[in-house]
């Protein structure tokens, strides 16, 4: 595999000094983009395009031929797992993802088996090697995988949920059998990430998207717990490189310093919390990474690259910062505003480092 031209993004995640802030954005090969639209009508659907490497490859890239970007992120979906376990994933059109199996009874429970990532889910590991080979050492490669709590949500509950209702009774009422769906799924995760690490991604990252729904004793039951499971899990290096892992649960500013405790290298931020706050609370025990809101990629293109400048100066001139959204980005994002942060983020974070330097 070619050496890496730009290891910025790698070498932030492991809080050592970079010329600039690295930036990569939460679903930056999606629907916002025209390119990414014609490519999945290509397909036939969402599926057939995850299910496709070079189609996956394909549209990976594309955000990479428009902006600057310091990372790419495999394209796939969190639940390609849980359809691998049987489930029966689906896409029902204005209603998101569904499970035509979901786990209801004790049996289907009991029954649950971690899949064979080289069997199942070869597809996505064949995605993956065929990405790296077409950056051809531009930028590292990122892989992931939803949380065992996020996975379980969408298993239990058969698809999105506004409550949680099916899954929250199920932790309170009959806690042995969540633990039991959050065991078999940390094991499956752990497998899926050593897999696509195998097979070339240079970072995970693990989506804790539900996490952040629970109670305080909760979360650190049913989520934080297997988080730490899958860290523990994973394999540090590769070919003679690190590996490093991001965590990010959604609405988890609050466990932030638990969170930064549980052994991965970076922790993700939603954008609730100010970040040089965040940063002040974790000193340089983990790298942070994002937290504009995707919400600010509809204003004005100057509002954009006042509130791009605006996180950057919270984080201060200090190694360790990744550029990113706190969520991934809409599909109403108009593209001409990602260029403004993508440029923003370079520019404006070489300019502290010059005057931190100077100072």
């Amino acid at each position: 595999m070619s050496r890496l031209r730009n290891d910025t993004f790698l070498r932030a995640l492991l809080r050592q000094p970079t010329d600039h802030t690295p930036v990569w954005l939460m679903r930056q090969a999606g629907r916002y983009l025209p390119e990414y639209c014609e490519t999945r009508k290509r397909a036939g659907s969402f599926l057939q395009l995850c299910k496709s490497p070079a189609l996956a490859c394909e549209v990976t890239l594309q955000p990479l031929a428009r902006y600057d970007l310091d990372a790419a992120i495999l394209f796939s979906d969190i639940l390609t797992v849980p359809d691998a376990m049987g489930l029966g994933l689906y896409f029902a059109e204005g209603e998101g993802p569904r499970f035509e199996r979901p786990l209801r009874d004790e049996w289907e429970i009991r029954n649950l088996s971690a899949p064979d990532p080289h069997a199942e889910l070869q597809y996505v590991m064949d995605a993956v090697a065929e990405i790296r080979r077409a950056l051809d050492g531009s930028v590292p490669l990122i892989g992931f995988s939803g949380s065992p709590w996020t996975l379980a949500c969408y298993m239990v509950e058969g698809g999105s949920s506004d409550d949680y209702r099916r899954i929250k009774t199920m932790a309170y009422s009959r806690p042995d059998l969540l633990h039991h769906v959050l065991d078999v799924t940390a094991q499956a995760v752990v497998k899926y990430l050593n897999a696509q690490i195998e097979a070339g991604a240079q970072a995970v990252m693990v989506f804790d998207s539900w996490g952040g729904v629970l109670s305080e004793a909760a979360y650190r039951e049913f989520s934080l717990r297997y988080l730490e499971r899958v860290v523990a899990g994973l394999r540090r290096e590769h070919d003679g490189h690190r590996v490093p892992s991001i965590v990010f649960t959604k609405g988890g500013g609050i466990w932030l310093e638990s969170i930064a405790a549980i052994g991965s290298d970076a922790v993700g931020l939603d954008w609730t919390m100010d970040i040089g706050r965040a940063r002040a609370l974790v000193g340089d025990r983990v790298a942070l990474q994002g937290n504009l809101d995707p919400s600010i990629l509809f204003a004005p293109p100057e509002t954009v690259a006042a509130e791009t400048r605006r996180v950057l100066d919270a984080y201060g001139p200090h190694p360790g910062h990744v550029f990113n959204l706190g969520h991934g980005i809409s599909q109403f994002t108009p593209p001409d505003n990602v260029r403004v942060l993508v440029d923003t983020v370079h520019e404006h974070s070489r300019k502290l480092r010059a005057a931190a330097v100077e100072a």
